[in-house]
């Protein structure tokens, strides 16, 4: 990783161990490294904002469905806490000058030069595809960092999902927020995302000697071109998925 480079972060604060200054100690740590023409992007997902219909961890009863839907506030960018995505990201998303994608599930916030080209036209129905910061990122030929997490983490093998000929869809929804202020709640049909088989993606394409592995802290560290990464995903999946069901 080196001044200029985009690159797509995901940690765990917990698996660093001790840091003097903490989560913003890392992320500032981070943006020296890529100076002011790189580029620090991060997955601030809110998978709360889903449909309840889906929930299966645990779920919830079928009576609770509407309530969820019509109480859930709309997506607001500004104000909308990422999920289980740690502190890091988080510290990242709250960074003076970041952005974040319009995405109500699946956003991601950057800071540093792209941040504007990576974060815009993030659309509906195209989550973690081509027009989606994951897209944006690939175009750039960005990197990914693994810090302390393995590649069930690693979101951009759902980018080779959506290169799929013919991947699994299904309906999904959230709350958004109109120009009016007012939360609604809308549907699309989009790929199911699957992350079953990313651990093992991760080990083969490691397996190549195309990824760089060491520690920083207590943390194993993994540090791969995105583009690389992708592309070896795009073929695993078609030699190693079944065929694509049928969209419900």
């Amino acid at each position: 990783m080196t001044a200029g480079d985009v690159v797509l972060l995901h940690s765990s604060m917990r698996s660093l161990g001790f840091v003097a200054g903490g989560a913003q100690g890392v992320v500032q740590a981070l943006l020296d490294v890529l100076g002011p023409g790189g580029t620090l992007v991060v997955p601030t997902h809110t998978p709360e904002n889903t449909d309840p219909a889906d929930w299966r961890h645990p779920p919830v009863p079928e009576a609770w469905w509407p309530v969820i839907r019509e109480g859930t506030p709309g997506f607001d960018p500004l104000r909308t806490p990422s999920r289980w995505m740690g502190v890091i990201a988080e510290t990242a998303r709250t960074w003076p000058g970041a952005l974040r994608s319009g995405h109500p599930q699946v956003s991601f916030a950057t800071v540093g030069r792209h941040a504007s080209e990576i974060v815009g036209g993030h659309q509906l129905d195209d989550a973690l595809g081509e027009r989606s910061p994951l897209g944006a990122v690939y175009r750039l030929d960005g990197r990914v960092l693994l810090l302390g997490c393995g590649h069930a983490s690693n979101t951009s093998l759902h980018l080779a999902e959506w290169r799929q000929v013919s991947p699994p869809r299904a309906r999904t929804g959230s709350a958004i927020l109109r120009p009016d202020g007012a939360s609604q709640w809308t549907t699309w049909v989009d790929v199911v995302p699957d992350e079953d088989d990313f651990d093992q993606l991760g080990a083969d394409f490691e397996a190549t000697g195309a990824a760089v592995i060491g520690r920083v802290g207590d943390a194993p560290a993994r540090l791969m071109g995105q583009r690389a990464l992708v592309d070896f995903a795009t073929a695993w999946m078609a030699a190693h998925r079944p065929a694509a069901a049928t969209a419900r």
